[in-house]
């Protein structure tokens, strides 16, 4: 591992008052398996394997605005020599805590940790163990899910799931809320229904001085989807993720707004250029 990567994992960016950081916590290697002709996808993604899979970076997002500390996502546990390959991860970074560390941040000032769906790349940091109990992560935190990827999720009645180890602690610890619809979390902060790739998946959007963010989870695994908000990976649901696609566009299109998604390559800031009835990302 290079140490440019394990040096350069956390970037920040102001919008009005409010400060967004992305901080990478490593990589994993996945086929987004497009329900397209392979060869569309092949050109659209040059650095797919042989099975159709590549690198995917996994990002989350520290939202700082007035007196909040907002993380959006908690990517996977501390880095442990001992479980490299927790959650598919092919590389780690010095991790999610140690990146807050390096902005004088610590785990017990989070205010607020927004989930933007159940899957486990997602997850896995919101729980830790302590000799031999298990609790919240970020300890003064509330935590927030779309209700849909908790109370509708087959995956809890599975007790050896990342859903029902890390959101079942915190649900039973008193931890966790259910999100219904939108709902702003915190003035300027709001996390956004976006369903498709989970029932329940939100996506989490900051406004302040006119300006705004959105941190997308997984509302887009590649940049080719902007074009393409029709290419679905297997297992989503189509008839529900492209109008979610169709409607982020427009509003980032409308507010200019800077946008990153969970996969794209760290830091991932970009923005979304429409010209002549197509969209496309670009990295800014």
């Amino acid at each position: 591992m290079s140490p440019e990567y394990l040096e350069s994992f956390v970037a920040s960016r102001r919008f009005g008052k409010a400060t967004v950081t992305i901080i990478c916590d490593g990589a994993l290697r996945w086929a987004p398996q497009l329900q397209v002709p392979e060869d569309q996808w092949r050109a659209a993604m040059p650095t797919a394997d042989g099975d159709g899979r590549m690198v995917f970076d996994v990002n989350v997002a520290l939202i700082r605005l007035g007196d909040a500390l907002l993380l959006v996502d908690t990517a996977f546990e501390d880095p442990d020599p001992t479980r490299p390959g927790l959650g598919g991860a092919i590389r780690r970074t010095p991790g999610v805590v140690a990146g807050l560390g390096r902005l004088g941040v610590t785990a017990e000032d989070i205010t607020h940790v927004l989930i933007t769906h159940a899957h486990g790349d997602h997850i896995y940091g919101s729980t830790v163990e302590t000799g031999g109990k298990r609790g919240p992560r970020y300890p003064n935190a509330r935590y927030f899910i779309g209700r849909a990827d908790w109370l509708d999720n087959p995956a809890r009645e599975n007790l050896n799931s990342p859903a029902a180890i890390h959101l079942g602690t915190l649900d039973r610890l008193g931890y966790l809320d259910l999100v219904d619809g939108d709902q702003e979390i915190v003035p300027g902060v709001a996390m956004l229904h976006a369903p498709g790739e989970s029932p329940g998946h939100s996506i989490v959007r900051v406004h302040s001085d006119g300006e705004s963010f959105y941190f997308l989870g997984d509302l887009f695994h590649h940049p080719c989807e902007v074009e393409h908000v029709d290419w679905v990976s297997y297992g989503r649901d189509g008839e529900a993720l492209i109008p979610a696609r169709h409607e982020l566009i427009g509003a980032a299109a409308r507010e200019a707004a800077v946008l990153v998604f969970s996969h794209v390559p760290f830091p991932g800031w970009g923005m979304i250029d429409r010209h002549a009835g197509t969209s496309r990302w670009r990295s800014i």
